[in-house]
């Protein structure tokens, strides 16, 4: 690994209090921001465990916030949100309880919402082309196969299309 700067742990935990009051971080971006600093792994041990002393850096309110801010701008399905939680090496517990942050509610509406689009852009689409494409793009969005198909189902019988 090439360090930027090799900076002292007192040096390193300032900058890293601005890094993690600018935005919030998980654990892991954090240890790997201390990594580039130059410093030893007891070093970033110990400055973790400051800052999640002095609640700088939480990681259920980072993957609240994340869940919550990925759902509502990005449109993003829990089944992606998820796999991004686990990306950035976050607790399977507090994915659940990100994931459980997502009011149901929203989540329906947005689904349906995005089928509803996608469906009525396809159009001129064959039906069979048009079902593959739209359950294609709410996959890759992160939606659940169950949902999308209830909500494509409720879709076709609510305008009478095949």
């Amino acid at each position: 690994m090439v360090y930027k700067q090799k900076l002292t742990p007192e040096q390193a935990l300032q900058k890293v209090k601005h890094y993690c009051a600018y935005q919030e971080r998980c654990h892991y971006e954090v240890k790997e921001k201390l990594f580039t600093f130059g410093l030893y792994k007891t070093e970033v041990e110990k400055l973790l465990s400051q800052l999640i002393e002095e609640d700088y850096l939480n990681e259920e309110r980072f993957a609240i916030g994340f869940a919550g801010g990925r759902f509502r701008l990005k449109q993003w399905g829990k089944v992606k949100i998820e796999f991004e939680l686990k990306q950035k090496k976050v607790s399977s517990y507090i994915i659940k309880k990100a994931i459980k942050a997502i009011d149901e509610d929203d989540y329906n509406k947005t689904l349906y919402k995005l089928t509803l689009t996608k469906w009525t852009a396809l159009k001129q689409e064959q039906h069979i082309s048009r079902l593959a494409k739209t359950t294609s793009f709410l996959i890759q969005r992160g939606f659940e196969p169950q949902l999308i198909g209830k909500v494509i189902a409720s879709i076709r019988n609510e305008y009478n299309t095949n």
